[in-house]
């Protein structure tokens, strides 16, 4: 029996792990499905990443190396190539890969750290022929970064999220023509810096409040169609561009890759469709931790890291020193919150603060984020500017909670 199983080696399993073995456990498997670990870092070659955990720029294959090196120097065991396919509610990991065949390993915890898959075609209903040339941004990103293969050569883009826009100026830069990007929303849903650095310094257009409605050509796209749409993000007729290209990269957004999470019976939050986590990252199911992506979708990986860690930690600390206790407070998200990270707090299982993930439904200007207990302001703090696109992380410190019971609130007011 192991002391923690690690399920995904990309930057949030691996985070984990180390934070586990240095937390005192001895015993750490991490089962990871592809031939080596790291995740979707190790084809996001762009720069941008470790600047908020290592005080630096690095690519995504050198941020995953340095976790990699890492975890060399303990003693946590690597299974690569091999897929978990049932997580029971006693914790025992069923698994196959053609080292080990099919296994069954029992674990004293879990942390669960699968990351997240893009949204397809299908998932957005895209009318038109089925042609080649249709990708997701992160396929695409795959093929030019890691196979070597150019997938068009002239793009069009649907939805600005972050691999979106990163893959805008990949495309660019390797002699395609990227024709434009398009969004629905009315406002990008990617930070701000790719905004800049990766559509308005190559001078690639940006359409907002704009879709694709149709996509044409039988064997390989040749046409696709882009609409205006109104604030019920329905197409408005007589708006209609067409753009003569060859390919369509869709970045329209990420799923948490929680098959496995709800087959073991743990609660899911519909916001995040990821679990439902305590303070200290436990899920419903006692000794199950989640991080990372699989619990809600991060846009900067050195924030999954920090997650990571305290999952890390605090797995150890079940496992070394029995179950948390304490009642919980739930966490709501209020006018302007889309949802909040963790969903409970534990007071008792808390030294001093506690951190909160979350994103706003919407632009704001000069603004301030406000917990709140009932008609009782707790806390508040000060933001020049918010966006969907950019998760919002506030410290609240623990002895506020004193006498509050059953919920708070988080909320944004605008100045």
């Amino acid at each position: 029996m192991y002391d923690l199983i690690v399920v995904g080696g990309g930057p949030a399993g691996l985070a984990a792990a180390c934070s586990a073995w240095d937390s005192g456990l001895r015993s750490i498997l991490i089962v990871e499905r592809d031939r080596e670990l790291g995740g979707i870092l190790n084809q996001c070659i762009h720069n941008g990443f470790g600047l908020t955990y290592f005080k630096e720029e690095l690519t995504g294959p050198e941020y995953a190396h340095r976790f990699v090196e890492l975890l060399s120097k303990t003693g946590v065991e690597v299974r690569t190539d091999t897929m978990v396919l049932e997580i029971t509610g006693d914790l025992r990991i069923h698994m196959t890969g053609p080292e080990t065949g099919y296994r069954v390993e029992e674990a004293r915890s879990v942390i669960l750290a699968m990351g997240c898959r893009e949204r397809t075609r299908g998932a957005i209903g895209i009318p038109g022929y089925r042609p080649a040339g249709v990708f997701t941004a992160g396929a695409a990103q795959r093929y030019v970064n890691v196979e070597g293969w150019l997938p068009g050569k002239r793009v069009v883009i649907l939805g600005s999220g972050d691999i979106g826009l990163i893959m805008a100026r990949r495309m660019t830069l390797e002699g395609a023509k990227v024709l434009a990007c398009v969004e629905v929303m009315p406002y990008s849903g990617g930070l701000t810096r790719n905004i800049v650095q990766c559509l308005e310094d190559y001078d690639i257009p940006l359409y907002l409040s704009h879709t694709v409605t149709d996509i044409r050509g039988r064997d390989r796209v040749e046409q696709v169609v882009v609409s205006e749409v109104d604030e019920r993000r329905r197409p408005i007729p007589g708006t209609e561009m067409v753009f003569d290209c060859d390919t369509l990269l869709l970045s329209v957004g990420l799923i948490p890759e929680n098959e496995l999470t709800q087959s073991a019976g743990i609660r899911i939050d519909p916001r995040t469709k990821g679990p439902e986590v305590f303070e200290n990252m436990e899920t419903s199911l006692p000794g199950v931790f989640s991080c990372g992506n699989v619990t809600h979708v991060h846009d900067l990986v050195d924030f999954v890291t920090q997650e990571s860690q305290r999952a890390g930690a605090a797995a150890a600390k079940y496992v070394l020193n029995g179950p948390a206790a304490g009642e919980s407070i739930a966490l709501r998200n209020g006018n302007g919150v889309s949802y909040t990270v963790p969903q409970r707090v534990r007071p008792e299982n808390v030294e001093k603060v506690f951190n909160v993930f979350f994103r706003v439904n919407r632009i704001f200007g000069p603004s301030r984020i406000v917990v709140s207990a009932g008609e009782r302001e707790l806390c508040r703090f000060k933001r020049d500017r918010l966006a969907p696109g950019e998760m919002e992380n506030i410290t609240v410190p623990v002895k506020l909670l004193e006498g509050v019971a059953g919920e708070i609130t988080v909320s944004v007011k605008e100045a």
